[in-house]
């Protein structure tokens, strides 16, 4: 039985549905195809999801809705989030970064919601490992980002596929982007939120010196104190500098862009979801797309190229109803692009302050969800057998063959020592911890 919006509301700790999603969920009941348009992290996956779950027959064990993201994370977000809510449906997620000998023998048992990046679903569709003949629904989630990077190939070949998908569904952050032709809209009705800006963000701008700017870095780190942030840079190579020279203050931070593993950028942001790492430093990889908490600040060490991109870096904090500061660090006598214009400029402070320090540490252990372990036999573990309190214990990530749980740094050691090779369900498990990339 599918679960009710308000059961799936109070599973996920939600007190209420935003305006955007109640107008989505709405919309998405009177017509057919819904184009929806608004900015980062105002929560668009929950609001074609709910109404979605409420079309989808669980009696029918086909591929009946399929929703297609630009990145790996957003599609395992998105099947994290149909696991958590307790949909009832069968989930699957396929993408690139790990073997496809992986997907097809958990395609051998048929999704009734399949989510994947265009390039493994039409590789998929190509090798005649998925029926599509009774895909109902088709969710371009972020459209324009999968355009962007080039998959306008594989988007057509997986629209054209689909011979019976009445029900079409298209999601992006931006305001002016085009429709594809070959989605062959009738007549969409459109959302659009994207000029409802944050109230709540404050922008300023430091001055500083190039030869200055790890250092006025660091300052402005220990300015702002304890909190989570995000650091974009707009290339690899200065997020290795800056990495560098973070590692030398004793900063910890973990680091996510395309050139990493993808099992690397998946733990880079688990640490940094659970606060074991303060601070992500990124490319505009995670500007948008990726599955993270309330965020206090973010950090413009390099200057995005377009004003989308300021946009949606900008949209990771000051969400929903947090308040949150976008800081751009700009060397002196450098004109600002126009679209970063009359913000306030803010000094900092001449004194040294203490660099803050995460409480947190990350555990690894070897057991997931086909060990028919739970979150709660692992916390019942930690908490019992481990003599942990409850505000020692922090959040716990389970995944298909693992779990990640946060633990006070200082009962790190003394966890393993005690529980590692414990059994959980009927599986022995080794627990240690995650070392960063």
């Amino acid at each position: 039985m599918v679960k009710s919006t308000a059961e799936i509301l109070q599973k996920l700790g939600i007190k209420e549905l935003n305006q955007m999603q109640l107008a989505t969920q709405e919309a998405l009941e009177k017509h057919e195809e819904v184009i929806l348009l608004s900015p980062t992290g105002t929560g668009k996956t929950l609001a074609f999801l709910l109404p979605l779950l409420g079309k989808l027959n669980l009696d029918e064990e086909k591929i009946q809705a399929l929703i297609i993201v630009p990145s790996r994370e957003l599609a395992i977000q998105i099947e994290t989030i149909l696991r958590e809510i307790g949909s009832g449906f069968k989930v699957n997620a396929v993408y690139g970064g790990r073997a496809g000998s992986k997907d097809k023998i958990d395609l051998q048992h048929t999704p009734q919601i399949l989510i994947g990046t265009p390039g493994r679903v039409a590789d998929h569709i190509r090798r005649e490992n998925i029926e599509t003949f009774d895909i109902q629904t088709l969710v371009l989630d972020e459209f324009d980002k999968s355009l962007e990077i080039g998959f306008e190939k594989e988007m057509r070949e997986i629209t054209e596929a689909l011979p019976r998908a009445k029900r079409k569904i298209l999601t992006s952050a931006t305001q002016k982007v085009g429709i594809p032709s070959f989605l062959h809209l009738n007549h969409p009705f459109q959302l659009d939120f994207t000029a409802e800006k944050s109230k709540n963000l404050d922008i300023k701008v430091i001055e500083t010196k190039e030869d200055q700017k790890l250092k006025d870095l660091v300052r402005l780190l220990s300015q702002i104190g304890q909190g989570r942030g995000i650091i974009f840079c707009n290339f690899k190579d200065s997020i290795q500098e800056v990495s560098a020279f973070l590692e030398g203050h004793q900063i910890q931070h973990s680091l996510f862009y395309g050139g990493l593993e993808q099992i690397d950028r998946e733990r880079a942001l688990i640490r940094f979801r659970n606060g074991s790492s303060p601070y992500l430093l990124a490319t505009d990889l995670a500007a948008r797309g990726i599955d993270v908490p309330e965020i206090d600040s973010i950090i413009h060490y390099e200057i995005p190229f377009k004003k989308e991109e300021f946009t949606h870096r900008n949209g990771r904090t000051a969400r929903m109803h947090a308040d949150g500061v976008a800081y751009i660090l700009n060397s002196k006598n450098r004109n600002l692009p126009d679209f970063i214009q009359d913000f306030e400029t803010e000094d900092l402070k001449p004194i040294s302050l203490p660099i803050p320090v995460s409480t947190w540490e990350t555990l690894f252990i070897s057991g997931g969800r086909k060990d028919k372990i739970s979150k709660g036999d692992i916390a019942g573990l930690f908490l019992k057998q481990g003599g942990l309190s409850n505000e020692e214990l922090g959040h716990i990530e389970l995944k298909k063959d693992c779990a990640f749980v946060a633990v006070h740094k200082e009962k790190a050691s003394v966890i393993i020592d005690k529980l590692n090779n414990s059994r959980l369900k009927k599986k022995k498990v080794r627990i240690s911890i995650l070392e960063n990339q």
